[in-house]
């Protein structure tokens, strides 16, 4: 590999780095954030989920737009929007600036993200060179992962929360101008193809005004005016979105993907684990901190261990497991550790010891590392080589989806759970534990359903792929 491509790697596994730290390195800043701006234990969440919904709305777009004026471009624009965004969350001084802010990281990540690969594919055309950058690549997401809650800590804890965005500035500016030198320059390859921006454009207002409707339900109810309205429109733009793709010549999501058993059911059981995992992360990030009394720092580093048992299971166990058994006994077998952390946490104490009580979920936690190349391998299997490209985008388009619905559902059913105890008279630490055991119990029925659609719904993926191939491959284009 020459140095040139050595430096190209560097440069998109940067900006990988940087959008997946931007995920994870928030959660520990939360109550800070919440103190030091005057969010909502509620409206908290929109920190997370503003980046989590435009990041997973506007990927297909990315990837669109990739095609029509050539990926280096789009990276060059993603990164710049995510590099001013980042400065604008660091500046903010309102939960309105803030939350603006993490949206327009979101599009930057999104747009980003969606060529970053394609642009990798490209640059790295013998079989053996490719394998080798795109297991750097992946590696890099993973380790984005794992360090991003401890570096959140140290920044917060010595600098302030200000300095978890800020810190993306002279990254993003360095991997613009390396990316302007390095990276190839390439031509359109879809020009006679249209983006679908009023389709973008729909699904991300339906997701946003979801979110939004759900996260309003502690201050009005769930039967009040503003809950039925907002979430009917926010159902009615996302039923004209389908309605749209099923209609127009060169749709942002060909619905015919859809017809594969282990698309669909991948996918589902995706949103369904990521809304409970990710979600998990965030409340147990604000249980040690306001129960336990962690500080930012001591709070990345009892999370590390669960990062670093999904890393490791991930890179060095998951694969030979599904050459042994297969991709949906490796799944069910990891759902199920999943399933035994979430119900352990249902039960947690007010006065929770970490050896004892919670360093053991982190093993159970590693679940999640079989789940995930499993799921990929499932959902893969059910595509076309030409809807290959397609596919990938909509799991990282649901995965992201997804984390953005479980925050809001299960943070929103944690607060009002919390304000029903306080209002009773219960003390505080009571209080807040048993809104967080509440979310936990409801994380395991999603992982429960998980386990019910993987059960009956995915197909081995010896059964599966040639059936399900051969059955878009045939589909009229939508």
């Amino acid at each position: 590999m020459s140095f040139p491509a050595r430096l190209a790697l560097a440069v998109l596994s940067a900006a990988t780095l940087m959008t997946v730290l931007d995920g994870s390195i928030v959660t520990v800043a939360l109550p800070e954030i919440q103190r030091d701006l005057g969010f909502t234990a509620a409206g908290l969440s929109w920190t997370v989920n503003a980046y989590l919904i435009a990041f997973g709305g506007l990927l297909l777009l990315g990837g669109r737009l990739g095609d029509l004026v050539g990926r280096k471009t789009i990276f060059l624009i993603g990164n710049t929007v995510f590099t001013a965004a980042s400065l604008m969350a660091g500046a903010a001084t309102t939960p309105a600036k803030l939350i603006a802010a993490r949206f327009l990281q979101g599009v930057g990540s999104a747009f980003a993200s969606a060529v970053a690969l394609g642009i990798l594919v490209t640059l790295f055309t013998e079989n053996r060179q490719r394998k080798a950058a795109i297991g750097v690549f992946g590696f890099t997401g993973a380790a984005g992962a794992a360090i991003g809650q401890v570096l959140g800590g140290v920044l917060t804890d010595a600098f302030g929360w200000h300095w978890i965005f800020l810190i993306n500035v002279p990254i993003g500016l360095a991997t613009v101008a390396l990316a302007i030198a390095v990276l190839p320059a390439d031509h359109a390859t879809g020009t006679a193809r249209r983006p679908d921006l009023p389709g973008a454009a729909l699904v991300t207002a339906g997701l946003m005004l979801g979110i939004y409707t759900v996260v309003e339900i502690e201050n009005h109810g769930w039967t009040s005016g503003h809950t039925l309205g907002f979430g009917a429109v926010s159902l009615a733009l996302l039923a004209v979105f389908v309605l749209r793709q099923s209609r127009i010549g060169d749709p942002l999501l060909p619905l015919r993907i859809f017809r594969s058993r282990n698309v669909s059911g991948a996918n589902l059981v995706q949103m369904l684990t990521v809304s409970a995992m990710f979600a998990f992360q965030v409340l147990l990030a604000l249980y040690l901190q306001r129960v336990l009394g962690y500080g930012a720092l001591e709070t990345g580093l009892a999370m590390l261990p669960a990062a670093v048992a999904i890393g490791g299971v991930s890179l060095f166990g998951s694969a030979r497991l599904i050459i042994r058994f297969g991709e949906r006994a490796v799944l069910i077998a990891g759902l199920l550790l999943l399933l035994a952390a979430m119900v352990r946490l249902a039960w947690l104490p007010v006065d929770a010891s970490y050896l004892p009580d919670l360093l053991p979920v982190t093993a159970l936690l590693a679940g999640f590392g079989l789940v995930l190349p499993a799921l990929t391998a499932l959902g893969m299997s059910g595509a076309a080589a030409d809807d290959a490209g397609l596919v990938s985008g909509l799991f990282n388009t649901t995965q992201q989806i997804g984390m953005a619905l479980g925050v809001a559902v299960l943070t929103t059913l944690a607060a009002s759970r919390s304000g029903a105890l306080l209002n009773s008279g219960a003390p505080v630490a009571d209080a807040l534990t048993g809104g967080y055991r509440v979310a936990f119990a409801i994380a395991a029925g999603l992982l429960v359903a998980a386990l019910g659609v993987a059960a009956t719904v995915l197909r081995p993926v010896a059964a599966a792929a040639l059936p399900a191939r051969a059955h878009i491959a045939a589909a009229p284009a939508a």
